[in-house]
């Protein structure tokens, strides 16, 4: 064989060597490039609970500095972290995250006010704001804290029945209460019978399903402050007659409330489609919304409004969301309710939510209201349905903070798989016994027959 041959067959082989060595780095390369800086995950949970919220993609959408998060913690700690701060910092280049051992850096831990082992603390170079926890919720709103200047306070009225914020029972507005503060705002309880007059601190005034009608002095405060501009949430019972009482019935109020075009209807609706089976079938449940910003984003995100009365919608208000076409308006119903009640009744959709603004230009008044005030009590917000979303959209939208308007992050879903002893023994049998006997006896069964 010809030694130019064998040369050549030679310098051909090592330029293929040569070529795939070439190929393979750039594959390694690419492959590093792309893990490095295109990180992409798939959630396959089945609350997407490794997928980050709405809101949290909107707020780092919006960052105008850069933001960096420090993870104080002993280094053999931060594995515990990363799953959840690393998507943060892939969501945005303006989020970097540095995680900081106290014992190795006090210096750092003392400027960024850290004080104990596992704080979060986010910092924008203007602003510093703690997370209390490692969660989304936790890290969002810090997020959010920081971007802010300023706290805006929530003021809930007082003083005619309505629901208190000190209230943790069901009835109570202590879950609002804490759903507020952890989105940045302050909240506070203002009484219109010692001082007919919102408080200029008020930049939201929620008027929380009141057992009595307002004095005239009350009254004339709320049409103040919104002519002047002012915001508010109005929830509204349904008119029931219950012992001792006439709940819902505030005419007064309702007649204010009509001047800026929405009129409360005196009845209370009664919905008999599948969904209100959960919550009782005058708990109208709401599955579909309008095209306002309050209710854009809420998709098919079920929300629940018990003892709910319907609300007659006109200029310059607008719709937010109905009742199902299963749903009846009832005049104080007796229970039970039959069928030759219901065949008299007005059959739906009728509105339960409407939003509108009264005025132009920077002084513009915002409303909202709902003819519920038990949709924001602490049993329905506890609920795994939209009710507290809803409702920070309603302030965002009132406090023109329109951008955080969103589906906020969602608790992780309990999936724990409770086992008996009974259970524990089958498992045992089937696993440690059952198995291998199978496995052994297979075994030998073939070795008979090839013998």
């Amino acid at each position: 064989m010809p030694s130019g041959w064998m040369k050549a067959r030679q310098t051909r082989y090592g330029a293929f060597l040569v070529l795939y060595l070439v190929v393979i780095l750039a594959v390694v390369g690419a492959a590093n490039w792309l893990a490095n800086g295109h990180n992409k995950t798939v959630d396959v949970t089945a609350n997407k609970q490794y997928t980050l919220s709405d809101e949290t993609k909107k707020v780092t959408a919006n960052l105008k500095q850069p933001v960096t998060i420090y993870y104080f913690n002993k280094s053999d700690s931060y594995d515990q972290a990363r799953d959840l701060l690393d998507r943060y910092r892939n969501l945005s280049s303006k989020i970097r995250v540095d995680y900081v051992d106290p014992d190795k850096k006090p210096d750092v831990a003392r400027l960024e006010g850290a004080r104990a082992m596992g704080d979060i603390v986010v910092d924008n170079g203007q602003k510093k704001e703690t997370a209390k926890a490692l969660t989304e919720e936790e890290l969002t709103g810090a997020l959010v804290r920081a971007s802010k200047n300023g706290e805006k306070t929530v003021c809930f009225v007082t003083g005619e029945g309505e629901h208190q914020l000190s209230d943790t029972d069901r009835d109570g507005y202590s879950s609002i209460k804490d759903a507020l503060e952890k989105n940045n705002y302050k909240t506070d309880t203002i009484s219109l019978i010692e001082k007919p007059e919102v408080p200029k601190s008020c930049s939201v005034v929620v008027v929380g399903g009141p057992k009595h009608d307002y004095l005239q002095p009350a009254l004339d405060a709320l049409k103040t402050y919104v002519t002047g501009g002012g915001k508010v949430l109005f929830n509204l019972d349904a008119v029931l007659n219950v012992p001792d009482e006439k709940m819902g019935d505030t005419p007064k109020l309702a007649e204010m409330i009509s001047q800026w075009g929405v009129t409360p209807d005196g009845d209370v609706i009664l919905d008999l489609s599948s969904a209100s089976r959960l919550f009782g079938q005058i708990s109208p449940v709401v599955g579909s919304y309008e095209n306002h910003p309050i209710v854009r984003v809420m998709g098919d995100n079920a929300t629940v409004f018990p003892l709910a009365r319907s609300l007659d919608v006109k200029s310059p208000a607008e719709k937010l969301f109905s009742s199902t076409a299963d749903s009846y308006s009832l005049i104080n119903p007796k229970t039970p309710i039959d069928d030759a009640e219901l065949q008299k009744a007005k059959k739906g959709p009728f509105v339960l939510g409407a939003a509108a603004t009264v005025g132009t230009g920077s002084n513009a008044a915002r409303i909202v209201v709902v003819g519920s005030s038990s949709w924001m009590a602490n049993n329905i917000m506890a609920a795994p349905i939209g009710n507290r979303d809803l409702a920070l959209n309603m302030m965002n939208w009132l406090t023109s903070d329109e951008d955080l308007i969103s589906i906020r992050p969602k608790e992780p879903e309990d999936r724990r798989l409770n086992v008996t002893g009974n259970t524990m023994r089958v498992l045992f049998m089937t696993s440690v016994v059952l198995l291998p006997l199978i496995v052994v006896f297979s075994g030998v069964s073939v070795w008979w027959k090839r013998r």
